[in-house]
């Protein structure tokens, strides 16, 4: 008894000591909070918000709006409030603190929310997250009617995703007046944001900042180019900031608490810059270099937020992530370059650019005020008084400079029937908007009348570009869905292979086996399957120390699982997969979990949250970087994103589907080539004749709207030319020509091809082109005005042009009937009937598909000169000559069917919307050969009919004729194949718009002119 009352004694001690701890803690954060300017405007903003259904707070540097705001509305009752941030890490480390403040567990009632992971829970009050992820829930909730309160933060960036979900809200404000909306920026245009919201109240909370004295250190190269762009001769001299570094240690003794905060315009930058920072680090031993960027995994984001240890500072190298979004304590020093980069895009290239910019005054200000958030501080700014005097006042809108093909896909499926007429807070131009509904009309997205069609409403739900949203649904009309959808999300995620430091050869050779031939979309699949087979393995090799022996980034791969998965999942909810997985079975979260890991995955999150509540020490590594004191410090993270990958994912489907791949035949690696294609076209570039395929020398290629690129020197192509060097083919029995398709067009300091794969030029070019012309013996194809094909023998070039009518009508065919039938999917009664016509579509497809890619064609391959542009079509016919007719056998185009129609520009005659047969002039003595105008026996190969008809009547033919699926459907198969070469077709005679095939328009005109001879006759 007496040891039990001892121990009731010591436990009574032990709970008083841990709530006074609390407790001494709780006055201190009521403290500190009290202290925050904003503090003092808490019952004004809460009684605006009251009154009024949208309010502006506009505070400047440190006032705390952004931590306190959410508090204040928990507090009055508000219970499901929502605060967006425009970047992942600002939503984890402000849920982070606001869940500090409030004691609360991280992921309880305090919660984020961003791509690939987040915390929310049903008893989630605030949530923290990004913009675009609202976006998202738009699609599923057009009212947003979970939350009671919209907070929209750092709306002054004005990126594209804010600006669209302020025209959002200022409609969803109108038809949800319960609905509270409050925007909160640092430095904000007051007149802009209030005037579009009908003069909605503004609250200015002046900032908490203690003096900052300001120094302008002008570089001698510095000077303003036009449009304010940095002129492309400039690069980082890293001298000058080598210089503060110097000042600051003479300046200011060791013991005095501050770190320094160096904005730089990017990666490569901050990259440049840090060799020669550590380098000073290892010599003086009194800072530690740390680099800030989205491009970094959380776990080396969070190093920012560690302490130094006593006599070190901190010198971090950030982008402009953290000029707003995140908030570091302990800064006393910024030194602002003054740069920024900013995506923009060129529509006549169809290229990317990203540029260096100065940055705005408001940025500007933004930068300084970092410098003195916990004490007095110091701002170096790189330029002149007068350069900060002729900055802008606030910085482009990005929705001003980049494609809105994504944007206006949204707007259009959230039922906006004009995007022209959406209401942005500043439109973009009319010319750019009409330039993405081109686009989303070419692709296949948006009908003439700009509704969303099948494919359109499927590629809005897929949360990834278009061109590999369209790779996904090509890709379910082939067995090639496995790595499709491991492409399609490495394509949409950051590359997992990091920048490889000069002198570590070793990280170039442990990753070789993982390059591949055929491209860079084939080097990550192949990355991605070697990273599932060692997670399912189970071998001593852990999946952290192969990642770091080759340079890849493993959250990288964890991010492509979780896409991967989500893009199955959409696939299968639409019908789209049938009845076959995509290589993973989601396992939902707490379902089909037994009890044992049930308690492991509870485990392993309590371990993670008790990480990252630890107060974490950095220490310098030898070569002035940071090490965490401890190496267990991040490995509860490791531990809970390892179980939630095995508990989440199926692993022996993974294995399954990577096997599956590895054994696929050269003909398989062309299909999935093509398939990649048809969403990336017309993506393609042809190599330059005067290429060495040599290391020491770049590789130019020219693509349609930019001549002169070069291959991007993270690509496989850079660093292993032989694999695109036409002589290293043929040496190899391979004569077929090839182009490079290519995910992205990107302008650095050069044109970059980015992400480029082989692809087989004439199936890719013939397949999905929108414009090819011939001549009159199909000797010569001419694709996209662009790319001339000349055929040895004319017979290979008219089997060629057969052969494509073919499958493209099936292609088109399988893929409207296909979506169709996962439209039906939902309903009670499965239509088997469709579902069989489309099994027989696919299986004739991929019969067909294969013999043309492995038919052998003798042909050349070359890029038109700008004078054969010139002399490249016949012209326009005789606009007193009508339809001839097969009667007139004198004319020369006497063998043209009745259907046809002569090109108004061009010359020649229209056989497809696609395909436009006899409009190139003749070259030389080959001018009009008479044998393409005489009839002869033919026996087509489709349908089995034997004509007697002439060249041009064989290809019009074919136009109009599918192969019958082989099945014992056959009448009804016939029915489906007739119906996929049906088209709108209105009768001048009576007036009428039916669906006909080209047969049944001949045949209508037949009955008109039977018609009109019968009354004549009476």
């Amino acid at each position: 008894m007496e040891h039990l009352s001892q121990f009731r004694t010591a436990l009574r001690h032990f709970i008083n000591f841990k709530q006074k701890q609390k407790f001494e803690k709780l006055v201190k954060i009521r403290r500190d909070q009290s202290n925050l300017p904003i503090s003092q405007y808490s019952s004004h903003i809460l009684s605006a918000v009251g009154a009024h259904q949208v309010v502006i707070i506009a505070g400047d540097t440190g006032c705390g709006k952004s931590t306190q705001v959410p508090q204040y509305l928990l507090g009055a009752g508000y219970g499901k409030v929502a605060c967006t941030q425009p970047r992942r890490i600002a939503c984890i480390s402000l849920a982070k603190r606001v869940g500090f403040e409030t004691l609360k567990e991280h992921g309880t009632e305090i919660a984020y929310q961003v791509r690939f992971e987040g915390s929310k829970s049903p008893a989630t009050k605030i949530l923290f997250l990004t913009e675009g992820l609202l976006l998202r829930q738009l699609q599923t909730d057009p009212l947003l009617s979970w939350y009671e309160v919209l907070i929209v933060d750092e709306v002054h960036e004005r990126h594209i995703h804010g600006d669209f979900l302020l025209g959002i809200l200022h409609g969803l404000v109108y038809r949800r007046p319960d609905l509270k909306l409050i925007l909160m920026s640092a430095t904000i245009n007051i007149q802009l944001f209030s005037g579009y919201f009908d003069d909605a109240p503004v609250i200015k909370v002046p900032g908490r900042l203690y003096p900052i004295d300001l120094e302008y250190v002008p570089l001698p190269s510095t000077c303003l180019g036009p449009r304010d762009k940095v002129k492309r001769s400039d690069r980082l001299d890293p001298k000058p900031y080598l210089q503060v570094l110097r000042r600051i240690d003479e300046q200011y003794p060791a013991n005095e608490r501050g770190d320094m905060l160096v904005f730089l315009s990017g990666m490569n930058e901050i990259a440049s810059l840090m060799e020669e920072v550590k380098t000073y680090a290892q010599q003086t031993h009194r800072w530690i270099v740390l680099a800030l960027h989205s491009a970094l995994s959380i776990e080396e984001q969070d190093k920012v937020f560690d302490v130094s240890p006593d006599g070190i500072r901190k010198c971090i190298l950030s982008t402009n992530i953290a000029e707003t979004s995140i908030t570091i304590d302990g800064i006393r020093f910024v030194v602002d370059s003054g740069k920024v980069k900013e995506m923009s895009y060129d529509s006549q290239a169809k290229m990317r650019r990203l540029q260096e910019f100065w940055i705005s005054r408001a940025s500007a200000e933004q930068r300084k005020g970092r410098a003195g958030r916990t004490g007095p501080g110091v701002c170096y700014r790189m330029y002149s008084d007068s350069d900060y005097d002729s900055f802008s006042e606030y910085s482009t809108p990005e929705i001003m400079r980049v494609p809105l093909d994504s944007l206006v896909l949204q707007l259009t499926a959230l039922g906006v029937s004009d995007v022209r007429k959406f209401p942005f807070i500043e439109p973009p131009s009319l010319s750019n908007i009409e330039t993405s509904l081109a686009f989303l009309k070419e692709q296949g997205a948006l009908y003439w009348n700009e509704r969303l069609t099948p494919i359109g409403r499927m590629l809005a739900q897929l949360p990834v570009d278009i061109v590999v949203g369209k790779m996904l649904i090509m890709g379910t009309l082939f067995h090639v869905i496995e790595p499709v959808l491991t492409m399609a999300a490495a394509l949409s995620v950051q590359s997992p292979f990091s920048r490889v430091p000069l002198g570590q050869n070793d990280i170039t050779v442990a990753r070789r086996p993982l390059e591949s031939e055929h491209g860079d979309p084939f080097t990550l699949l192949n990355a991605f399957e070697e990273w599932v087979e060692l997670k399912g393995s189970g071998g001593s090799t852990s999946s952290h120390q192969w990642c770091r022996r080759r340079g890849l980034e493993q959250q990288r791969f964890y991010e492509m699982a979780k896409l991967r998965q989500q893009f199955q999942e959409i696939l299968q909810e639409h019908g789209l997969l049938g009845d076959r997985g995509g290589g993973m079975r989601r396992r939902g979260r707490g379902e089909r979990l037994t009890d044992e890991q049930l308690t492991g995955l509870r485990q392993a999150r309590k371990r993670h949250r008790t990480e990252n509540r630890k107060r974490k020490m950095l220490r310098m590594d030898e070569e002035g970087g940071a090490q965490s004191d401890s190496e267990e410090v991040h490995s509860g993270t490791a531990e809970l994103r390892d179980l939630e990958f095995k508990l989440f994912h199926n692993l022996s489907d993974l294995q399954e589907a990577s096997a599956l791949r590895q054994s696929f035949s050269l003909r398989d690696l062309n299909v999935l080539k093509l398939v990649v294609c048809s969403g990336l076209y017309p993506q393609l570039a042809i190599s330059d004749d005067c290429n060495s395929y040599r290391k020491d020398s770049d590789q130019v290629f020219h693509t349609k709207s930019k001549q002169f690129v070069v291959l991007h020197p993270t690509s496989v192509f850079a660093t292993n030319p032989e694999y695109i060097d036409p002589g290293q083919r043929k040496s190899k029995g391979s004569t077929q020509p090839e182009l490079l398709s290519y995910v992205d067009l990107l302008e650095t300091n050069k044109p970059y091809l980015v992400n480029s794969m082989r692809a087989p030029a004439l199936q890719t070019l013939t397949l999905f082109s929108q414009n090819i012309d011939t001549n009159s013996d199909c000797t010569r194809l001419v694709v996209e005005e662009w790319l001339e094909l000349k055929f040895v023998e004319a017979s290979s070039g008219q089997q060629v042009v057969s052969c494509i009518q073919t499958l493209r009508n099936t292609w088109s065919s399988m893929l409207e009937a296909k979506l169709e039938s996962s439209m039906k999917r939902g309903e009670s009664e499965r239509d088997y009937r469709l579902e069989k016509k489309v099994s027989a579509l696919e299986e004739l497809l991929a019969s067909k598909l294969a013999e043309f890619l492995d038919g052998v064609f003798s042909y050349s391959l070359s890029q038109l000169s700008s004078v054969a542009k010139t002399h490249l079509y016949k012209g326009p016919p005789d606009v007193t000559a009508t339809t001839p007719t097969k009667t007139d056998s004198s004319s020369s185009v006497s063998f043209v069917s009745s259907e046809s129609k002569p090109h108004p520009l061009k010359g020649g005659w229209i056989i497809q919307e696609y395909l436009t047969y006899d409009c190139l002039l003749e070259e030389g003595l080959a001018a009009a050969r008479s044998d393409n105008y005489l009839r002869r026996v033919w026996s087509c190969p489709t349908c089995g009919k034997t004509l007697v008809i002439s060249l041009a009547e064989q290809l019009q033919h074919q136009a109009s004729c599918l192969v019958q699926p082989q099945t014992d459907e056959g009448e009804q198969l016939e029915e489906a194949a007739s119906a996929a070469l049906t088209r709108d077709y209105h009768c001048p005679v009576c007036g009428e718009t039916k669906r006909l095939s080209s047969i049944g328009i001949l045949k209508h005109k037949r009955m008109h002119a039977q018609q009109q001879q019968q009354g004549t006759g009476q």
